[in-house]
C-alpha cells in the first residue's frame, strides 16, 4: 500500500479529530510542518494539546492554529515570539505546560521508546517540579517526568524514499526525528521524494516504520524568524 498522498489534506483525511494531542516538529522555524498545520487549520478541529518546542510568531508555522483559537493546551519550552499566544493565555483561554528544552527532547524521546517516565536532575526545587514526584539519588534529588505520546506527528523532512525512509538537514534535526517515533499515527511532509533504494542506509535518520503517510511539497517556504545582520563596513 502505497505511503504518498496528493497534498496535505489528503494525507490528514480520516486522521483529525476534536481534542486529540498533535506532536509538531521543528525548532523555531527551522524544518516546521508548514503545510500540515496549515491543512490542520482548515480541517476545523479543536481543542488540540499541541506538542512543540515553541508556538511559532504570529501568522505562521502554529501562529496559525492559535489565530484561529484551534489549540486549547501547549506543552512547550519556549513561546517568547508569539503575541497571539501571550494574549491568550494572560485572557485564561490557553493552557500552557512549560518544560526546560532538555526535558521536553528526553519526554519525547521516552515516549516513542516506551518508557512512561524518567528521573531529571533539571527543574528540581523550582516551580517545574511543582506537584511532581521527587526522589534522591546518590544524594542528588531528581524530578519524575512523563513521557510524552500523541495520537498524531507530523513533521517536516528534507529527503524521502517511497517506503517512508527520512532524510533531514541541519537545524530541521532538532524534535522532527523523536517526535516521528512518539505517536500512534506520522505524517511526513518532504522537500524531495525518490524511490526506495535510493538512499544510502547510512544516512537514513528515521526509518519509514515510523511513518504512515507522506506527501511530497511542490513549493517550500524557509522562514527566517528573527534576522540578523551585520552593517557594512
Amino acid at each position: 500500500m502505497s505511503k504518498i498522498y496528493p497534498n496535505a489534506t489528503a494525507a490528514l483525511a480520516g486522521i483529525l479529530r476534536d481534542g486529540m494531542t498533535i506532536l509538531s516538529g521543528g525548532f523555531g522555524l527551522c524544518g516546521i510542518p508548514d503545510t500540515l498545520i496549515a491543512a490542520i487549520r482548515e480541517s476545523g478541529v479543536r481543542d488540540l494539546t499541541i506538542v512543540s518546542n515553541n508556538a511559532g510568531i504570529d501568522g505562521t508555522g502554529l501562529g496559525m492554529l492559535l489565530e484561529t483559537r484551534q489549540v486549547r493546551r501547549m506543552i512547550s519550552s519556549y513561546v517568547g515570539e508569539n503575541a497571539t499566544f501571550a494574549k491568550q493565555y494572560l485572557a485564561g483561554e490557553l493552557e500552557i505546560e512549560f518544560n526546560p528544552q532538555g526535558t521536553l527532547a528526553e519526554r519525547i524521546r521516552a515516549g516513542g521508546a516506551g518508557i512512561p517516565a524518567f528521573f531529571t536532575a533539571t527543574g528540581y526545587g523550582t516551580e517545574v517540579a511543582k506537584g511532581k514526584e521527587t526522589r534522591e539519588f546518590d544524594g542528588r534529588h531528581y524530578v519524575m517526568e512523563r513521557g510524552i505520546f500523541g495520537d498524531l506527528a507530523i513533521i517536516h523532512a528534507w529527503k524521502a524514499d517511497t517506503e517512508g525512509n527520512l532524510v533531514y538537514r541541519k537545524t530541521a534535526r532538532n524534535f522532527n526525528p523523536m517526535m516521528a517515533t512518539a505517536a500512534k499515527i506520522t505524517v511526513a511532509e518532504v522537500e524531495h521524494l525518490v524511490e526506495a533504494g535510493t538512499i544510502d542506509g547510512d544516512h537514513i535518520i528515521t526509518p519509514g516504520i515510523f511513518v504512515k503517510r507522506l506527501v511530497k511539497l511542490d513549493h517550500v517556504q524557509k522562514h527566517v524568524e528573527q534576522r540578523t545582520t551585520r552593517k557594512r563596513a
